[in-house]
């Protein structure tokens, strides 16, 4: 069995399959991804990002997403402008930042859909554990990149899909949301495909500029 890629629209093959879910890999860019028909509905999806425990004041939290923090203050003065792209129910990457002196604006098609904030362009934009839930990845990169301003920054962060990993293990995976898992040829193919001038990938962190 076999269907398309839904990055790089190449071949994917049957990679693992377990109740109702089947997952596919890329022959061309190694992504593993979910067949549509186990995408759940809008509502459903809601349903699933307000049980996530974002509070902003965790320090648990605060500390998970201190890469992003990190690769932000060490690469942009304070007076450049920035995007929290999905920045779900608790956006502490924008509260964070913002204490540090920053401005940036917080989108989420669930729970901030202010469209006019995808018509502007910034310095940097952060994802952060977002892109794994991408269903038109091509699309949603190419708007990304879009709207950066020349030399910006799209800052990444995912697990990423390696071959030594135990997929049925993974717990990765058992997200229903996350329906897209990125391989290093993956980041190597968005980049090309989508004509960033360079990209890097340190563990979860994945930076592209344009």
């Amino acid at each position: 069995m076999f269907t398309n890629c839904p990055l790089c629209t190449d071949f994917g093959f049957l990679y693992y399959s377990k109740d109702s879910r089947k997952y596919y890999r890329c022959a061309n860019c190694s992504a593993v991804f979910m067949d549509p028909s186990s995408f759940l509905n809008y509502n459903d999806e809601c349903e699933r990002y307000l049980e996530h425990n974002n509070n902003v004041h965790d320090a648990g939290y605060q500390n998970f997403v201190k890469p992003i923090i990190d690769a932000v203050t060490q690469r942009f003065a304070k007076d450049m402008v920035g995007l929290d792209f999905g920045s779900g129910t608790g956006p502490v990457v924008s509260m964070l930042l913002r204490d540090k002196g920053y401005s940036i604006s917080e989108y989420d098609p669930f729970f901030n859909n202010q469209t006019e904030l995808l018509t502007k362009s910034y310095d940097f934009i952060v994802c952060c554990e977002v892109i794994e839930h991408f269903y038109k990845p091509q699309k949603e990169f190419n708007q990304l990149k879009n709207m950066l301003n020349p030399g910006g920054e799209l800052i990444c962060m995912t697990n990423m899909f390696t071959e030594d990993l135990n997929f049925d293990k993974w717990h990765y995976k058992n997200d229903p949301t996350h329906v897209i898992f990125y391989h290093a040829l993956s980041i190597e193919y968005i980049a090309k495909a989508f004509e960033f001038s360079k990209f890097e990938i340190s563990d979860r962190l994945i930076i592209f500029t344009k």
